[in-house]
């Protein structure tokens, strides 16, 4: 370590620190990811410390114009980052102090590290929080593409994974747009709440300088300064929150993965993935393998890990600053890497996929799909107590499992011999089409339902 970098410290420390020491301290191997919010935090720091007369105009337009430089140089890749530096703070300071000299020197004044890191953490963050709620955009355009394609396509509707009632796929395909709709509340929410400056707070008490928070606030796009310094500078719920609503979209993401596994089986045929999102086997030439669906339905687990291991970092942290919350980034990286690949990737499955109208059909007419239409029949039409109407329709199912054939197939004399008020005007509700037709209650699986949101989700949209 040089003298200069040496002073990077402080006369505190008459010698540096030796490897073992600069490997556990140093962030500059990923915290340079935030060096563009670093120095916008920087030049509006800078602007501010010159217009209240802090540093002369002269310094603060030679520190920004010399950020812009140290900018370039780290966008084109030519910019050296030390590891002796620590962190990326001191990185583009000692790069600016190369470039224009003393005035650099000036740059620290009226703010902390502390400081510092929570704002370009916010602003990273806070980017972060804009991509997602553009991801989850552009995956709920596909899956409304998706239902405008298939509302009034028949398919069997699950619980437990086993054959319940008829849906449409217009109205599965909705269900993940409302799911999505509410992940993308959740980082607007967040968003709305995190955009506070914690600039100016300085070490943890605020500074003696007569600094102007409203202006670096408004200049970095943030709605006020943070109230509190003690708050301000060891405050990290801005990345819990972020962490929160990443792990609920991943786990939504994750059950559409899991349905697109078995849906695209051999056994179940219900859509076909295109070849950009599959793979084969290297053993088994008829193998299409759904591995981007695999592999989404993995993420959610590392964006999950982050978020525990962030709140585990904070739990047992006295106010204000401590070391430990160097360890907030690359969890909080980590996660919005993987979310935003999976968002991208689904995007691309659900564009891609064809859904299998022959073989939905199929399945939704199978596994007696429309037991409870006999069973509201029976209410609707003999008067009967839904209890009493329940029986009469699992014994009828138990018939036509007897005779391995499906409700609609059983004679209407067969029927009467369970009960014997059954009329033929019962085959109209055996259908599937009809049963879906018939659910037009307010959010139900009728086509002219699906439409109705179809058509409200393309205004929102």
């Amino acid at each position: 370590m040089t003298k200069d970098q040496n002073q990077m410290w402080g006369g505190r420390f008459a010698a540096g620190p030796d490897a073992i020491m600069e490997a556990i301290n140093a962030s500059i191997g990923f915290d340079q990811r935030m060096a563009a919010q670093d120095i916008a935090g920087s030049r509006a720091h800078a602007a501010m410390l010159g217009a209240v007369g802090i540093i002369s105009d002269t310094d603060a337009d030679a520190i920004r114009e010399g950020l812009l430089t140290v900018l370039s140089e780290i966008e084109a890749g030519t910019f050296q980052f030390s590891t002796a530096l620590e962190d990326i703070h001191m990185n583009v300071e000692a790069r600016l102090k190369d470039l224009i000299g003393e005035p650099a020197g000036r740059l620290h004044t009226a703010r902390s590290r502390n400081d510092q890191v929570a704002t370009d953490f916010k602003l990273w963050v806070r980017d972060q929080m804009d991509a997602a709620i553009t991801g989850i955009d552009a995956l709920m355009k596909a899956f409304l593409d998706q239902a405008k394609a298939g509302a009034d396509w028949v398919m069997p509707g699950f619980t437990h994974l086993q054959t319940a009632q008829p849906v449409t796929w217009g109205h599965h395909m909705l269900a993940y747009v409302e799911m999505l709709a509410r992940d993308k509340s959740r980082f607007e929410d967040a968003r709305a709440r995190m955009n506070t400056s914690p600039l100016g707070a300085a070490a943890l008490a605020g500074t003696g300088f007569a600094i102007d928070r409203h202006m670096t606030a408004k200049a970095l796009g943030f709605d006020r300064p943070a109230a509190n310094s003690l708050d301000a500078v060891s405050d990290r719920d801005f990345a819990l929150d972020f962490l929160g609503a990443a792990s609920i979209c991943a786990m939504h993401l994750s059950r559409f993965a899991e349905e697109l596994v078995i849906w695209s089986s051999a056994q179940f045929r219900f859509v076909t993935l295109s070849d950009r999102f599959s793979t084969g086997s290297s053993i088994m030439p008829q193998k299409k393998n759904p591995d981007a669906a695999e592999l989404i339905r993995a993420k959610v687990a590392r964006v999950m890990g982050a978020n525990v291991a962030l709140m585990m970092v904070m739990k047992g942290l006295p106010l204000t600053y401590s070391k430990d919350m160097q360890e907030d980034k690359e969890q909080v990286f980590d996660a919005a890497d993987n979310l935003m690949l999976a968002l991208a990737a689904m995007t691309g499955m659900v564009s891609d996929m064809t859904a299998n109208r022959d073989s939905l059909h199929a399945a939704a007419s199978s596994g007696f799909s429309t037991a409870t239409d006999l069973a509201d029949w029976l209410v609707r039409e003999l008067g009967m107590p839904f209890r009493d109407a329940h029986h009469v329709t699992g014994s009828l199912v138990a018939m036509a499992e007897a005779k391995s054939c499906e409700l609609s197939d059983l004679s209407l004399e067969q029927m009467q011999s369970v009960h014997k008020g059954i009329t033929d005007g019962v085959y109209d509700v055996l259908t599937v089409e009809n049963s879906v037709a018939s659910r037009l209650s307010y959010g139900g699986t009728s086509p002219t339902r699906v439409r109705e949101q179809i058509a409200a989700w393309e205004k929102v949209l």
